[in-house]
């Protein structure tokens, strides 16, 4: 069983999800409810703004020389219930699952130490759970059909 499904059996709700879907139009049907056990996913256990936490992370990957990555492309824009649902980009999901423990380590301990000395409401061990768990997710989707993203309110 998935945390995320573990957690709807208990009630919780999450902010901020991450999960596997087959296409936009899938992804794009969970922007009421958040993707539900349906769905392979990965739940944060801390706040953070996911739409500059990924362009963040990719550019963690990138080389200097490369260009800063756009906002995420919005599979079901943000309305005024404040939800959302955005793709992860194929180069950040392909990254990702490419990634070993100690660059995952590495980039989660950075984020975090960054989000902490901004007020935010995240730990380094949330961070790195968070990363290797949706490393893990991108290794299911990298090279297939489908791929991955984000819900959030």
């Amino acid at each position: 069983m998935s945390l995320l499904t573990a957690c709807h059996h208990l009630g919780v709700v999450a902010d901020v999800v991450f999960f596997a879907a087959p296409d936009d139009e899938t992804a794009a049907l969970t922007r009421l409810k958040g993707p539900g056990p349906s769905f392979a996913s990965v739940l944060s256990e801390g706040w953070f703004y996911p739409d500059e936490a990924v362009i963040e992370w990719e550019e963690y990957f990138s080389s200097p020389e490369a260009d800063r990555p756009g906002l995420p492309r919005y599979v079901a824009a943000i309305l005024n219930d404040g939800c959302g649902v955005f793709a992860v980009s194929g180069k950040l999901t392909g990254a990702l699952a490419e990634a070993d423990v100690d660059t995952l380590r590495c980039l989660a301990t950075r984020w975090a130490e960054r989000l902490i000395e901004d007020g935010e409401d995240m730990t380094v061990g949330h961070a790195v759970a968070l990363l290797q768990g949706l490393a893990r997710l991108a290794t299911t989707v990298h090279g297939e059909a489908g791929g991955l993203y984000c819900w959030h309110m």
